[in-house]
């Protein structure tokens, strides 16, 4: 029932900008932390940012931080990051994440993961 739907990937030039966008259904939205990964070829996939339920803590990898910006709608289920300062090294595919408990077995939890959406940064 969990799913975890991305947009707002392409192709951009160094500099440039984009926001990525991600829409949740099959679970209480505002009950969980949500958070953004990224993949590049080759490379383990790597948390980009996470914001917490209420939006009032956010934390983001050094690599990114002060150019992204992390965000949530939780009247629209939706979570967003917004991307400045675009480099070539951003290149990847970003997923949504959320860790939600396994309702049956108290201390258990389960990661889901949307399709993904591509960034390339390139001239």
């Amino acid at each position: 029932q969990v799913q975890l739907v991305e947009s707002g990937g392409g192709l951009v030039q160094p500099g440039g900008s984009l926001r990525l966008s991600c829409a949740a259904s099959g679970f209480t939205f505002t009950s969980y932390t949500m958070k953004w990964y990224r993949q590049a070829p080759g490379k383990e996939r790597e948390v980009v940012a996470g914001i917490g339920r209420a939006g009032g803590a956010k934390n983001y990898a050094a690599s990114v931080k002060g150019r992204f910006t992390i965000s949530r709608d939780n009247a629209k289920n939706t979570v967003y990051l917004q991307m400045n300062s675009l480099k070539p090294e951003d290149t990847a595919v970003y997923y949504c994440n959320v860790r939600t408990d396994v309702g049956t077995v108290i201390g258990s939890f389960r990661d889901y993961w949307g399709q993904g959406t591509q960034v390339t940064v390139s001239s």
